[in-house]
């Protein structure tokens, strides 16, 4: 998870056009959203409809709702890119494929160890299990 020091240290202020780290967020986060879509779809729900977000230009409004509790697993891989001290002014095609190992990043939910990709297709068919009535919760991972 990204502390207090991280923004003191990196005098990081976030944003979508903002200096580094945030091109390595950005990219981060969209793998996360298109993990979340691509789940959200194979649990049978549509990644348009969102709960919270609300945006008519937006067709991943639902993916954006789901994937909140995700985004410090996001944080903790581009924490550690900056902590090996490598250049991230640019989004070169070795920082991709270290984001690119966002989807295989250990999760837990209810006490069983598996990669976030499984992890999420776990919360979208708990999410779809609470819109059909069987569950009244949503599985999520447990945040070290």
């Amino acid at each position: 998870m990204i502390d207090a020091d991280f923004y003191n240290i990196y005098k990081f202020c976030r944003g979508r056009y903002e200096d580094e780290p945030n091109n390595l967020l950005n990219y981060g986060y969209a793998i996360l959203r298109a993990i979340t879509a691509r789940s959200l779809v194979s649990s049978g729900l549509l990644p348009t409809l969102g709960i919270h977000h609300h945006n008519k230009y937006n067709a991943y409004c639902l993916a954006d709702d789901i994937m909140e509790p995700y985004r410090p697993y996001v944080d903790r891989v581009v924490l550690e890119i900056l902590e090996s001290g490598v250049d991230v002014g640019e989004l070169t095609p070795e920082l991709k494929g270290k984001l690119l190992q966002i989807p295989v990043v250990d999760v837990v939910i209810e006490g069983k160890s598996n990669p976030l990709m499984i992890g999420m297709q776990r919360t979208t068919a708990s999410l779809n299990a609470c819109f059909e009535g069987g569950e009244r919760k949503i599985k999520y991972p447990e945040i070290e």
